[in-house]
């Protein structure tokens, strides 16, 4: 069965551009990816010592269910040169699940819709790219509407070419 996936990219080391990129093509075919937001340049979240992160928000497809979604997506990290680190701090390559259908789902490995999603405009900017009215299955509340209550004003639209 096919399920509709919203993931976020971020990535600070390296060459972030192409960290993202090879995120893209390392997804298919587990995940089919049908949207892909603009490229933002944020600054850091939770440990603020380290440099800009590159953020994009992917809409996709996938066979998987959700917990098989997260172990693939951690064995992609590694495959992409992400090492174990501090929490919230420099990373090749971040892959989380921010939605997956309209799933509620808290376990040890995983919680979806994702715990931090409304407090983080480097999230939810491409997010409302892509989905302004998307609802949170648990609050109600559209992406615009979390996006209109967070400070977004530090999140630069990164120019690729």
């Amino acid at each position: 069965m096919k399920h509709t996936v919203y993931l976020a990219l971020g990535t600070n080391l390296g060459d972030r551009l192409e960290n993202i990129q090879a995120a893209l093509v390392a997804l298919y075919p587990d995940v089919q990816v049908s949207a892909e937001s603009p490229i933002y340049e944020t600054p850091p979240w939770g440990y603020l010592d380290q440099p800009d992160f590159l953020n994009q928000v992917l809409m996709g497809e996938t066979d998987l269910e959700p917990l098989e979604l997260i172990r693939y997506l951690k064995q992609l990290e590694a495959d992409l040169g992400r090492l174990p680190g501090v929490r919230y701090g420099p990373r090749q390559i971040d892959l989380d699940i921010l939605f997956f259908n309209e799933l509620i789902l808290e376990t040890p490995e995983l919680t979806i819709p994702h715990p931090r999603l409304a407090e983080r405009a480097f999230v939810l900017v491409p997010l409302a790219d892509l989905a302004p009215d998307l609802c949170h299955p648990e609050t109600g509340e559209t992406v615009r509407d979390m996006l209109n209550k967070v400070d977004r004003q530090d999140i630069k639209l990164f120019k690729t070419s």
